[in-house]
């Protein structure tokens, strides 16, 4: 078969900006044939028209951009199309906001709605053809594992969700040897680099460079660290320089402007909704509405976070501080809406305004689930460089159940890369997240933390799980 890899960019590209082209078009006709009637005292003509058509589009693109509806071939589909109909959602309840306002007065929703069920038709059959078209030119990507002490097992699972983007054909050990690995290498498209040591990682991805070998890596810690490094230049020698320190005073100062911004008509608008769930819970067992409870923010230092409760009252009574697990029975009927819809994360709000938490940051954890983790990972506490968050990039990237060395990798690629920008996103973002069943996933039964018991990497094991997914395949 042709290699068409070169084109998969372009494709791409041109695909998705025909989709939003598509769209684009389905609200024009709305315009032109309704709302281009309702403006006050003028009407637009030819290029009024097309500023108001190009503005949609230009909104809708920035949307789907961000939220990943044009992310066609790296999100799986009902991803893509989940992205796809939110960005259309606000796009459109934007643009009947700006409608009004030209109009000046609130018109008639109805043409809009109809609007936007027309675009979300469109996009499902036009993201459809073109899944399917890419999945027939683009085979997914033919992958060795190269793995090291720690098995890779849980490795393989996550790679196998986006089988048709990447296909793990066969697993390495690392103790196999450099020689070995690299006559392998030569039988695949790409590999995967586990978590192995650094020395062995480093001669395996210079041959990768040198080669032109495509290979994803897993990074280690001090490879998070270093990309908030500093690039400085000493004479003629290049440095990286870590401060060691998270966010500079003025990071600190618009961050927290930002969340006194947001927070405020925030808080305000979400009381009636508060006062809604409060009474839900209060009625269904009579026992308290809010589940008060001891977390750690910035430095380590404690507070007491609020949230709507949702399981039943002294769900902790044998005194074991325990993580919500699958299945859980302590959560109510009530508990199962409010954490599904997040309504329980509601009263951190006034976490927020009293300064504890921060609207973006690391998710904030007990203080002795910290110590448990701190003992099997010291690292655990980088997370503590900044305050706590009601959301965060472990939580917009990751779910409820990732495990804490991932969470920890998660929340150093956001302290060690932050910024205002990353933090507006992620807070819309986090919309989407809202949306996503698998993101509320809990801990295994049994187990009172995210913490899974590490395992020897097994040769034996780790093929036979590449056998049962091959077999699975042929089916």
């Amino acid at each position: 078969m042709k290699n068409y890899a070169p084109y998969k960019r372009i494709l791409l590209f041109f695909s998705s900006l025909i989709g939003i082209v598509l769209m684009t078009g389905v609200f024009a006709y709305g315009w032109y044939n309704y709302y281009a009637d309702t403006m006050y005292m003028v009407r637009f003509y030819r290029r009024g028209n097309y500023v108001v058509i190009g503005l949609y589009g230009i909104l809708l693109l920035f949307f789907s951009n961000m939220y990943g509806g044009i992310k066609i071939g790296q999100y799986r589909r009902i991803e893509v199309l989940l992205s796809q109909y939110l960005s259309l959602f606000i796009t459109n309840v934007l643009y009947y906001m700006i409608i009004s306002l030209l109009a000046f007065r609130f018109v008639s929703p109805l043409m809009l709605c109809g609007v936007m069920l027309a675009e979300m038709l469109v996009a499902t059959v036009w993201d459809s053809m073109v899944i399917a078209l890419y999945n027939r030119i683009f085979e997914p990507w033919k992958l060795l594992l190269i793995y090291g002490e720690r098995s890779a097992i849980d490795l393989i699972y996550k790679v196998e969700t986006r089988r048709d983007k990447y296909a793990i054909y066969d697993a390495v050990s690392i103790q196999e040897g450099f020689d070995a690995i690299v006559q392998k290498m030569r039988d695949f498209q790409a590999v995967i680099i586990g978590d192995i040591s650094a020395v062995e990682r480093n001669d395996l991805l210079k041959y990768c460079y040198a080669n032109q070998i495509r290979a994803y890596v897993v990074p280690k810690l001090s490879d998070l660290i270093l990309m908030g490094a500093e690039r400085i230049h000493v004479f003629d020698t290049p440095f990286l320089l870590s401060r060691g320190y998270a966010l500079s005073f003025d990071q600190r100062l618009l961050k927290r402007a930002l969340d006194l911004v947001i927070a405020i008509p925030l808080t305000i608008i979400a009381l009636p909704f508060m006062a809604l769930t409060a009474l839900a819970v209060k009625l269904y067992d009579g026992g308290p509405v809010l589940y008060c409870q001891t977390r750690c923010t910035q430095g380590e230092r404690q507070f007491t976070i609020y949230k709507f409760r949702s399981m039943v009252v002294n769900a902790e009574s044998d005194g074991v501080a325990k993580l919500s697990s699958a299945g859980d029975d302590r959560v109510t009927p009530v508990g199962k809406v409010i954490r599904a819809t997040r309504l329980d994360e509601l009263p951190q709000l006034f976490n927020i305004l009293r300064g504890d938490m921060s609207f973006v940051g690391p998710r904030p954890e007990r203080p002795e689930i910290i110590e448990e983790y701190k003992e099997q990972m010291p690292e655990f506490v980088f997370r503590t460089r900044v305050k706590a968050g009601l959301t965060g990039y472990a939580q917009v990237y990751g779910k409820y159940n990732t495990t804490p060395y991932d969470k920890l990798k998660l929340d150093l690629f956001y302290i060690e890369n932050y910024s205002l920008w990353k933090d507006i996103k992620l807070i819309m973002m986090t919309v989407k997240t809202v949306l996503r069943k698998e993101a509320t996933e809990g801990i295994e039964q049994g187990a009172t933390t995210a913490w899974k018991q590490e395992m020897q990497a097994d040769e034996v094991d780790t093929k036979r799980v590449l056998h049962e997914i091959a077999e699975k395949e042929e089916q």
